[in-house]
């Protein structure tokens, strides 16, 4: 198994050449978040309390080492809601479309936004490998705290969703609220206990090896 070290700090990754992607705007990204839950938020906005539990959290914990409000916030997305659902719903492997309130919505982006590539050799190249993507998810935050501050270019990471097969993902970071992204209105937006939802997310249950409630 490749190894999954530390990061080496900011200032080592400093030195590198990033290796960068740019999702142009009109860019069809995917999301499920929660509408009822400690984190609650909206469709279009970001998380500005951690870090929780998610991998690429780059929020600086408080005193205690817990999470706090600031100024960092993420948004988690993908390129197609198969992979959304394979991410969200990976700890219990149960697409649970009550509880809490899980919706999806897919939107087009309204501005370019620049990616630290983290799916090619450049993982390689800065210590790491790409057990970044499944590796110890606290040893990923502080990559992620570091890749950061290291890359002030990067407006969130482009990483392989290892719940399924490596599809494109996303980690938005709150540079890249600095343009307008998120359009006035989704292109689709429902919640998961939305009978509409209910054949889609069996197939998508039946091909992730999930169960569905």
């Amino acid at each position: 198994m490749a190894k999954f070290p530390n990061s080496p700090g900011k200032e080592a990754l400093t030195r590198l050449t990033p290796a960068l992607y740019t999702l142009v705007a009109g860019t069809t990204l995917a999301r499920v978040y929660y509408s009822r839950s400690s984190y609650t938020q909206a469709w279009n906005q970001f998380r500005f309390y951690g870090p929780v539990n998610s991998r690429w959290d780059h929020h600086l914990p408080d005193a205690a080492g817990g999470p706090t409000r600031q100024g960092r916030g993420i948004y988690y997305a993908a390129r197609d809601a198969k992979t959304c659902l394979a991410e969200v719903f990976q700890a219990t492997r149960r697409i649970d479309r009550v509880f809490q309130a899980p919706w999806l919505v897919m939107f087009a982006t309204m501005a370019p936004v620049v990616l630290l590539d983290l799916t090619g050799d450049f993982a390689t190249r800065v210590g790491a490998s790409m057990a970044i993507h499944s590796g110890h998810r606290a040893k990923a935050r502080g990559w992620a705290r570091d890749l950061y501050e290291a890359f002030p270019e990067a407006q969130g990471i482009l990483y392989a969703a290892s719940m399924h097969g490596g599809a494109p993902a996303v980690a938005l970071n709150e540079r890249a609220l600095r343009t307008a992204l998120f359009p006035a209105h989704p292109l689709f937006h429902r919640g998961l206990a939305d009978d509409v939802l209910v054949d889609p997310l069996k197939h998508a249950a039946r091909d992730l090896g999930y169960a569905l409630r």
